[in-house]
């Protein structure tokens, strides 16, 4: 695999890298060991080494989903179709709609909490999914998904709660930004792959609420609770991912400001939320711009990688090279991946979770492609 100590290394060939170490190794991973044959679905986790799961608690709508999106994109659409009818047949609640959090070993209902997290996932997978395979039965899930967190899940000030009990009458979780996000997200493809203008209005009104009351003014940065909440942090993957994400649509962003705000937040969470010597994104800071959780998850380092890779200015994009290298030295092995790493470079997370391989595929999706614009060099 290509380095930064290679010779005429460039963003191209290190990109196409990291692809053939994506499908070559993370994927089979996941259509073998990563995937229970009974019950027809992947595993919460694998060992690092051996690839064997780890023993079975649970396993969750989000992490199929997330599997979902990964085989589709990687248009294997046969695994992906298991893993559509899996996901339905298993977490479906016949009774009060929308999706159980997750099942128990043997495929029973076991946290019947619905999150909209894990609905934001079944729409985000089921629009890409119908987009790749045409399958309408996946396009009416995202249509059925969406209007189903409409009626329930919503708060006050245009945003929606973070989770609520089976039969949605109790609200046990208020509005946070990571879920919130993750909606933007999958409202997103849900426009492309419907063409449904609905999708638009519901965007711009979401994005305004975000703006309104997520926005931490001195940074630009999206907090992950309220502003005034207790205890917040800025968490600078989230800043990256957001900045990725509101570029797919500026036209339907422009209003609520938060392109503005962050083109500030990506400047901060660069300078204060990445360690200058290993490239490793911090997990939070606090409002003041001080570490406040010094762990580096390799899904923050995706996060910057695609963040890099779309800023229009080619000085910023200059340090794209350096940190996909610095980023394949860091958190890859022949074998896998590092989850999670301490900065002094120890791993806090032995094992290789079944909801990563999203966070590897999105950025991979970002990064220069031969016969792209002049790739950056190093000689």
């Amino acid at each position: 695999m290509p380095s930064l100590h290679s010779p005429a290394t460039t963003t191209t060939s290190l990109a196409a890298a990291l692809r053939d170490h994506f499908n070559g190794v993370v994927l089979p991973i996941w259509r073998g060991p990563g995937f229970d044959t009974t019950l027809r679905l992947p595993y919460e986790a694998v060992d690092a080494n051996a690839h064997g799961p780890l023993p079975v608690e649970r396993f969750r709508a989000m992490a199929c989903a997330r599997q979902l999106f990964v085989f589709a994109q990687a248009g294997d659409l046969g695994h992906a179709r298991v893993l559509f009818e899996s996901l339905t047949r298993t977490f479906q609640d016949p009774r009060h709609g929308g999706w159980f959090y997750s099942v128990d070993a043997r495929g029973a209902p076991l946290d019947t909490t619905k999150d909209l997290y894990t609905h934001a996932f079944v729409i985000f997978a089921c629009a890409h999914y119908g987009l790749r395979s045409g399958d309408p039965e996946a396009l009416d899930h995202v249509h059925r998904t969406s209007a189903l967190i409409q009626a329930h899940f919503v708060a006050d000030h245009d945003l929606f709660n973070a989770a609520l009990n089976e039969d949605f009458t109790s609200v046990t979780g208020t509005p946070i930004q990571n879920p919130l996000m993750h909606l933007i997200e999958a409202w997103l493809v849900a426009r492309e792959a419907t063409r449904d203008n609905a999708f638009d209005a519901a965007l711009r009104r979401l994005a305004n609420a975000i703006a309104r009351t997520f926005v931490h003014e001195p940074t630009g940065c999206i907090a992950e609770l309220p502003i005034g909440a207790a205890d917040n942090r800025l968490e600078p993957g989230h800043q990256f991912e957001w900045y990725w994400l509101i570029r797919q649509a500026p036209e339907l962003f422009a209003e609520s400001g938060l392109d503005a705000a962050l083109t500030r937040a990506f400047a901060f969470a660069q300078q204060r939320g990445v360690d200058p010597v290993t490239g490793g994104v911090y997990a939070s800071l606090d409002e003041t711009g001080e570490i406040k959780d010094p762990a580096q998850r390799i899904w923050a380092q995706t996060e910057y990688l695609r963040a890099l890779a779309s800023h229009p200015s080619p000085t910023v994009r200059a340090a794209l090279l350096q940190q996909m290298a610095l980023f394949q030295q860091r958190f890859l092995r022949p074998r896998g991946w590092f989850e999670c790493k301490a900065a002094s470079g120890d791993v806090m997370r032995p094992e290789m979770p079944s909801t990563t391989p999203y966070h590897l595929a999105t950025a991979y999706e970002a990064l220069p492609r031969e016969g792209d614009s002049e790739p950056l060099r190093l000689i």
